[in-house]
């Protein structure tokens, strides 16, 4: 029963992370007028804010979150809500110096800025962690486990008193 109704906000969840990437992948490609490229980057952090703002949800809805064990959950999963929000400070920054780049001439060639180049790369090496971290917690929180009481619970409670 949990897993047909979380089924859903899974495919949501890859939805998000497939317009990132094809965003990723492709907005170069439509870079001719400043308003499409402003648009699109505004789309993708977007998706990155409604990517997180689910995950979020589901966490409220697990049995730990209304049991009160919200630390163990946070800790659980910190690794990925830090790489989360890495991730959209990268797409931000990289969003804002290529529009201030471009705007004055958006089929300029910006790829001479080696400080813009830098952030390109670590961008695009943090949407490889983002999707990785991003998706096995997907799939982690659609665990029946994190939805009702368990022993395994008791157990994570106990260790971590």
């Amino acid at each position: 029963m949990l897993v047909e109704r979380y089924r859903p906000i899974l495919y949501l969840q890859y939805f998000l992370l497939l317009v990132d990437l094809i965003l990723n992948s492709f907005i170069e490609m439509l870079r001719f007028e400043n308003v499409i490229l402003l648009v699109l980057f505004v789309i993708q952090d977007l998706c990155i804010i409604i990517a997180v703002i689910v995950v979020f949800l589901l966490f409220f809805n697990t049995y730990m979150f209304q049991a009160g064990l919200v630390n163990i959950l946070i800790n659980k999963f910190r690794l990925a809500i830090g790489v989360t929000f890495v991730y959209f400070g990268l797409n931000v920054g990289l969003h804002v110096w290529e529009m201030t780049l471009r705007w004055d001439e958006p089929n300029a060639y910006i790829w001479e800025t080696p400080g813009f180049i830098a952030l390109y790369v670590i961008q695009r090496t943090g949407a490889v962690l983002y999707y990785y971290f991003y998706k096995r917690t997907a799939l982690k929180l659609g665990d029946p486990r994190f939805y009702q009481d368990s022993e395994w619970i008791h157990k994570e409670f106990e260790r971590r008193r």
